[in-house]
């Protein structure tokens, strides 16, 4: 065995380190989530002697307002800012007018506001709209702290197509929004479901809006449900990890069952020609 393929092998072990270092946790979420109250005692490290589905269960039951809200929410804000990003970026990316490069950077701009900073504001907002603690209220705020990085991912998708194809459209007669309805659009199919994917996920893993515009599970998002679990005196850690696992099983499966749109999606408008 050679000098460099010696050190080839040695690479691993602090490697190896790093995944046990990540799965742990994993690992002792799913391990308790499976034990009795009375098993939690022993540590997350000990695996369960009878491991039982009832903190599943009342997870679920308390979780279940709150996933309906979580997936209202979710569908309605992906569709309205994906939408929203594809009409925006199809009008950056194939016309030019006076000052559209500024106006373009300001919009892109929006996605680097720190939400922290607009949350007095976004409370007597709602308020004043009458939609404090509302579904409504949250799908206002995704959709609009989505539309700059959707409009970036939908600008950078169509710079890819031909400019020819615009202009064959307007000397056939097509007007601006038509050339958007019956070109553009069909031709979006791949990259609104990138977009999608990407809006979902971020949408559904959303924490903050939902704590700051919501009280009551008839409004909270299944983030702000499951931190609730834990209740005001004892901890169940049993149902507080069955539900985070229950509240993380979407975006999981959809990393699982999507990967191969999430990489188009990384690598969207990276390559011209």
């Amino acid at each position: 065995m050679s000098v460099q393929t010696k050190k080839f092998k040695w690479i691993y072990i602090p490697l190896i380190i790093l995944v046990f270092i990540y799965m742990f946790p994993i690992y002792a979420l799913v391990n308790t989530s499976f034990k009795t109250e009375e098993e939690i005692k022993y540590g997350p490290v000990r695996l369960p002697s009878h491991p039982t589905l009832e903190s599943y269960e009342a997870a679920f039951t308390r979780l279940k307002p709150s996933i309906k809200n979580s997936i209202v929410m979710t569908l309605f804000a992906t569709i309205l800012s994906s939408l929203v990003g594809s009409i925006t970026g199809y009008i950056f990316s194939k016309f030019s007018f006076k000052g559209s490069n500024i106006l373009f950077i300001v919009l892109i701009m929006g996605f680097y506001i720190a939400p922290q900073s607009i949350l007095i504001p976004l409370v007597l907002f709602m308020g004043k709209l009458g939609l404090y603690n509302t579904i409504f209220s949250l799908v206002l705020t995704h959709t609009a702290y989505g539309v700059p990085i959707t409009t970036m991912l939908f600008k950078n998708y169509y710079d890819n197509i031909p400019y020819e194809i615009v202009d064959s459209a307007v000397v056939d007669g097509c007007d601006v929004p038509g050339i958007y309805r019956y070109i553009f659009f069909p031709l979006s199919m791949p990259g609104f479901a990138v977009v999608a994917i990407f809006q979902f996920t971020n949408i559904w893993n959303e924490f903050l809006f939902g704590l700051t515009l919501t009280q009551g599970v008839h409004s909270q998002p299944i983030t702000v449900a499951v931190s609730n679990l834990k209740g005001t005196t004892v901890a169940a850690w049993n149902q507080i990890c069955a539900g985070a696992i229950i509240a993380t099983l979407p975006v999981v499966l959809i990393y699982i069952l999507l990967m191969k749109f999430i990489i188009k999606g990384l690598l969207m408008g990276s390559v011209k020609g």
